[in-house]
């Protein structure tokens, strides 16, 4: 037997192909019809079913788009190892039909650029990629991230027992009239795979599957009636919105958002939705409605707000924004802390809104054990007698209840509580690290902890508070920021509230598009607290948007500022996630530039 040339057969230079960024991503944000796709039909002989156990002894494939071959790659590998007689006798390559091949590390790099770009197709192919990643691996080569096709899979699908006794790769080249007969060689098992892919496409194109999208959605087991409702897609937009499922009465079952409404919304009827719930809302679901919107910030507000309107069934998150908790420094002659849910126009203290009870009830004991005000909830007069109780034996009461202390002494604790939840929470973090250290050196460190989670409740609390006391005290910020094409994104935002959003395209005057969105905004006025015009969730999206790389600030009616001594610079202590001048006005100040103005790189 004369030994196949181990050269590489020469492929005609490819013409230019779709960038392949991962299977199931690139199967969902491609949609390219098939005909419009390249693909290489891969085949491998191995000494062995193992990757790093055996090694390939030949790489065959075949370059195909359209139903015409564009070109074909083979070359006998050496395994540095012995082939088994076994192998040797089913594929015919011996030892000494190696022995001059090259080694795989060798190989590796001319089979990867003929493959750039492709999508790769294998029978079995699992074992194939497995064979190949692994190599790549080891030798150092990065793997790209191909999108891939397994016929044998796809066979499964489509192919019933009654057409064929099995999908082995022989048994389908002969149903499909392959003009290749299978014979355990890797190019000949590569071009009879090229027929047995065509023969199924021709089996699922009269099912609907056009594209690779619906290829993937098809070869992986979605149930029929989830496929059915593909079409629910067709007249979304490929742009950046919120979309709305529906049931049969106009019930709206779930709210989401996507950079590209078409693809998303697609995506739900494909295998890459795994969610058991989802999965059950897709069976309810008779219709889907998109609302395009401006910017990626205003489809996250409008989810949000459209979420709070609906409470959806099958949202978990954010469906009740009212469900909030405050802690409130009551108004009578010896105030105390108190667990409302109302903010109101009563010249207390506040501090919120906790998105728990129990997150607030440990920013209170924090407070507790900081300011030794009275915990107990009866009434009293300016000049109470009643009896004391345990905490004040236990000198954590300055005990107002006896009369051991006067109103005015007492507000003298009120007034330092109070600047420690809104300016300085440097008392409460004192006392609580004082705490933490006895626990510790005692070696009671569950206490400890104990201690260590009232105090984050309270910093993070207090530090978000007053971030979005800041923003919403202002009546009005015009903010912008570049898109890729060179526009800009336009947002008004008027105490805390997203009023407006639009897209200034390249080669326009964006000054003009933010007049004409602040005449159209939303009006929005002032309320009692600093969440009367957003939800929290809304209000921490907006200030993580201004705190982004390259934003603008164009026009600003207000101060937008936190204490430098407030809570924010304590929040970094806790997780290394703060930065402190974001906080500082100097930092604002420097990023007060005139709209249109270029950043110094």
């Amino acid at each position: 037997m004369s030994s196949p040339s181990p050269d590489h057969a020469a492929a005609p230079a490819p013409a230019p192909v779709m960038p392949i960024r991962g299977v199931q991503p690139s199967f969902d944000d491609l949609g390219t019809p098939l005909r419009d796709v390249t693909f290489c039909v891969v085949d491998l002989e191995t000494t062995g079913g193992a990757p790093g156990a055996s090694g390939i002894t030949e790489i065959g494939a075949v370059k195909v788009r359209g139903g015409e071959v564009l070109g074909e790659f083979q070359t006998l590998v050496n395994p540095a190892e012995p082939i088994p007689p076994f192998i040797a006798v089913l594929t015919g390559i011996t030892d000494l039909m190696v022995a001059s091949s090259p080694r795989i590390d060798s190989v590796l790099p001319a089979f990867l650029e003929f493959a750039r770009g492709c999508v790769m197709v294998a029978h079995n192919a699992p074992f194939d990629m497995g064979f190949l990643k692994h190599d790549s691996h080891i030798h150092g080569y990065d793997w790209p991230d191909f999108a891939v096709v397994d016929t044998a899979l796809l066979a499964r699908r489509v192919i019933t027992p009654d057409e064929a006794p099995n999908c082995k790769l022989g048994t389908l080249a002969k149903l499909f009239r392959a003009t290749t007969t299978p014979n355990h060689r890797a190019l000949s098992d590569a071009r009879a795979t090229v027929d047995v892919l065509h023969g199924l496409f021709e089996r699922v194109g009269s099912l609907g599957v056009q594209t690779l999208e619906d290829l993937q959605t098809y070869s992986a087991r979605v149930a029929p009636q989830v496929r059915a409702k593909r079409h629910l897609a067709e007249s979304l937009p490929h742009a950046p919105g919120v979309y709305l499922f529906t049931d049969d009465r106009g019930e709206v079952l779930y709210v989401g958002k996507s950079k590209d409404l078409r693809t998303r919304v697609r995506s739900y009827f494909t295998a890459s939705e795994t969610r058991t719930r989802i999965g059950e809302m897709i069976g309810i679901a008779t219709g889907v409605r998109g609302i395009e919107c401006g910017t990626a910030l205003e489809a996250e507000i409008r989810e949000l707000r459209l979420i709070a309107e609906h409470k959806p069934r099958y949202n978990r998150r954010s469906k009740f924004p009212e469900r909030q908790h405050w802690l409130k420094v009551t108004v009578e002659p010896f105030p105390r802390l108190s667990l409302v849910k109302q903010v109101r126009d009563d010249d207390a203290g506040y501090l919120g809104p906790f998105s728990s009870r129990k997150t607030a009830e440990r920013a209170m004991a924090a407070l507790h054990e900081a300011f030794p005000i009275r915990q107990c909830t009866v009434r009293m007069s300016r000049t109470p007698s009643v009896s004391p109780c345990v905490l004040a034996e236990m000198g954590r009461c300055v005990a107002p209840c006896d009369g051991r202390i006067s109103a005015d002494s007492y507000g003298e604790f009120v007034t330092a509580l109070r600047s420690a939840l809104t300016v300085d929470p440097a008392p409460v973090v004192e006392a609580l690290d004082r705490r933490i250290d006895v626990l510790s050196a005692d070696e009671r460190f569950e206490d400890a902890a104990v201690h260590r989670d009232r105090l984050s409740a309270f910093v993070r609390s207090s530090a978000k508070m007053q971030r979005m006391s800041s923003l919403t005290g202002c009546a009005e910020i015009c903010a912008a920021r570049r898109t890729d094409d060179g526009g800009w994104e336009l947002h008004v935002i008027r105490r805390g509230r997203l009023a407006a959003a639009g897209i200034s395209p390249r080669g326009t005057d964006p000054r003009k598009y933010l007049e004409m969105l602040r005449a159209s905004a939303e009006t929005v006025l002032p309320g009692i607290g600093p969440v009367a015009s957003a939800s929290p969730e809304e209000i921490e999206l907006v200030l993580r948007w201004l705190d982004s790389p390259g934003i603008r600030l164009v026009e600003m009616d207000g101060t937008w500022t936190c204490p430098i001594s407030g809570a924010g610079r304590h929040v970094s202590r806790l997780d290394n996630s703060y930065s402190e001048d974001h906080h500082h006005p100097s930092e604002r100040r420097r990023r007060m530039r005139p709209l249109g103005a270029t950043r110094a790189s």
